[in-house]
C-alpha cells in the first residue's frame, strides 16, 4: 500500500472511502474535487468532500480518521503527510431538490472511489450558481460539461424543476464558447 505522502488526492479519497466502508461508514465524493477528478485536475482542489450519506455519527467517523493518522481541526481533518484536507458533509446526497440517482465509482490502486456521476457533478456545480451566483460554480460545471460526457436533456430537466431556465441557459451559452 502507497503511503499517504505519495497518494494523490484520488487515491486518498478511494483510501478513506475504503476505510470507512470496513466500518459501516459510506460516503460519496463531490464538491470540487469531483470536478478535480473529471477535469483530470484541470481545476484544483484541495478539500476532499465526503457526503455521509449513511448518516453515521461524527465520532464513528473520527475514530476511523484517527486510526488513519487524521486529526481533527474544526469540521476538517488533515494529515501531517498530505497538504489535502477532509471534510464529511452530512448527507443525503442531492442536487438541489433531488436525490442523487447514480454515483460512479473507479478503482483505483487504493480502493475504490464513489464519486458523484459527471451529469450529477455538473448539477452540484450548478447549485453553487443558480443558488448563490458563484460564478466559480458555473465555470467548474463548464469545466465538467466539456471534459466528460453529461446528459445535457437531464441538467435541463432538473434546471427547469429547479425553476432556473434562465441561469440554464447562461450554462449552455459558456458551454458553446
Amino acid at each position: 500500500m502507497k503511503q499517504i505522502k505519495n497518494m494523490s488526492q484520488m487515491e486518498l479519497a478511494a483510501y478513506i472511502q475504503d476505510s470507512l466502508q470496513t466500518e459501516g461508514i459510506q460516503v460519496v465524493l463531490s464538491g470540487g474535487s469531483a470536478v478535480s477528478f473529471y477535469s483530470s485536475n484541470k481545476y484544483v482542489s484541495k478539500d476532499l468532500d465526503l457526503i455521509n450519506i449513511s448518516f453515521s455519527r461524527r465520532s464513528k467517523i473520527k475514530a476511523v480518521m484517527e486510526k488513519l493518522g487524521f486529526k481533527e481541526q474544526g469540521r476538517y481533518f488533515v494529515h501531517p503527510e498530505t497538504t489535502f484536507f477532509v471534510e464529511f458533509p452530512d448527507g443525503p446526497l442531492s442536487v438541489g431538490e433531488e436525490p442523487v440517482k447514480e454515483v460512479s465509482e473507479f478503482e483505483l490502486a487504493t480502493g475504490t472511489l464513489r464519486v458523484l456521476s459527471p451529469t450529477d457533478c455538473v448539477k452540484d456545480r450548478l447549485c453553487a450558481f443558480y443558488f448563490w451566483n458563484d460564478l466559480q460554480g458555473l465555470e467548474q460545471a463548464v469545466l465538467v460539461a466539456k471534459s466528460q460526457r453529461v446528459d445535457l436533456k437531464e441538467i435541463k430537466r432538473w434546471s427547469k424543476v429547479e425553476g432556473k431556465e434562465k441561469e440554464y441557459k447562461s450554462f449552455t451559452d459558456k458551454l458553446a464558447l
